[in-house]
């Protein structure tokens, strides 16, 4: 069975354009492929944070991950401190990685020009995701399309590593593939970003219906519909039909689209329809997720058994890497 590993940042719950841009879909390969996917709390360390606040983003994130759907029984699901090899393997790949690739991507770029002091730990952010992806050898990485280019970089490590250090020159670190996301992008609730918690435009995943609705209500839809009576186009409004599109049936996303462009009805009962298809899809993982909030001990066995099968492959690898470096 192919391999894939993709990890996410402990941000706390999971709001819906993580769940429909990555989790979503990592439920559905862990059916297809052997899965590796972790909770990388060493790349949260490379802004400021509290101990305290990252110890319960990470608890909160994994719980999530689980009510979502992540299967212990069907995939490895662990946090990537827990797994020392990690930064281990990150620092030799700093050792055959050019400093040029580094400084031309482009999420290093738009990160240090918002920073006065730019750590050495934000340049080195992609040297640490490839040492994650290759550390399991996997063949593929689910992705988003602001990811590419960093699993390019993985694929570039790889073969400088190979080149120099496989035996009889047999590659031994596969350049893994991108496995694109289905639903590429989710846009927020300002209509003007992607979803993301930083700019407060979201909505979680483990939110009330009441909870959702008062952030639904006021949400930006087609402005040409200035009153109930104006035909609109779903086109103009990508942040309630896109989120039809992700939630609601087919017949559905049709009855929207007729009745927004006939105004047969208002935004107003658009977006009434949305939250009862986002209610069927999300009431289930509330569920879930209050469950394990009450018997934390199924979470931590979850991560304790992930932990233990992910350093058994890491180890590994880094017991092959090290012989073939010279270091063991």
């Amino acid at each position: 069975m192919p391999r894939i590993f993709s990890g996410i940042q402990p941000s706390g719950e999971l709001h819906i354009g993580n769940y429909l841009g990555a989790v979503k879909n990592w439920v559905a390969l862990q059916e297809q492929y052997e899965s590796f996917f972790c909770v990388v709390d060493y790349h949260a360390i490379t802004a400021p944070y509290a101990p305290d606040d990252l110890r319960r983003r990470t608890r909160e994130m994994a719980t999530s991950l689980l009510a979502a759907g992540i299967d212990p029984a069907k995939c490895t699901v662990f946090v990537q401190s827990r797994v020392p090899e990690h930064t281990e393997l990150a620092w030799i790949f700093n050792t055959v990685t050019p400093l040029g690739e580094l400084e031309r991507q482009v999420a290093f770029k738009e990160k240090a020009a918002r920073q006065e002091q730019v750590m050495a730990g934000l340049l080195n952010y992609p040297v640490l995701q490839a040492a994650d992806i290759l550390l399991y050898l996997a063949d593929m990485v689910p992705v988003g399309e602001d990811q590419v280019q960093h699993l390019e970089l993985s694929r570039v490590v790889a073969r400088n590593w190979n080149s120099r250090f496989a035996p009889a020159g047999v590659p031994y670190f596969p350049e893994p593939q991108a496995l694109m996301t289905p639903t590429r992008r989710i846009a927020g609730l300002d209509g003007n970003n992607k979803m993301s918690k930083s700019l407060g435009n979201t909505i979680g995943l483990l939110e009330s219906p009441e909870e959702i609705w008062a952030k639904l209500r006021p949400a930006v839809t087609d402005p040409a519909r200035v009153k109930k009576t104006d035909a609109g186009n779903p086109d103009n409004c990508p942040v309630i039909f896109g989120l039809h599109r992700a939630f609601s049936p087919s017949a559905t996303v049709t009855e929207v689209e007729i009745n927004c462009r006939t105004a047969g009805w208002g935004c107003v009962d658009c977006k009434k329809a949305l939250l009862e298809s986002m209610n069927v899809e999300l009431t289930p993982i509330r569920a879930r997720a209050q469950a394990l909030f009450e018997q934390p001990a199924l979470v931590d066995a979850a991560l304790d058994a992930g932990a233990e099968k992910a350093r058994a492959v890491a180890r590994r690898t880094m017991g092959h890497v090290k012989e073939c470096m010279g270091l063991a």
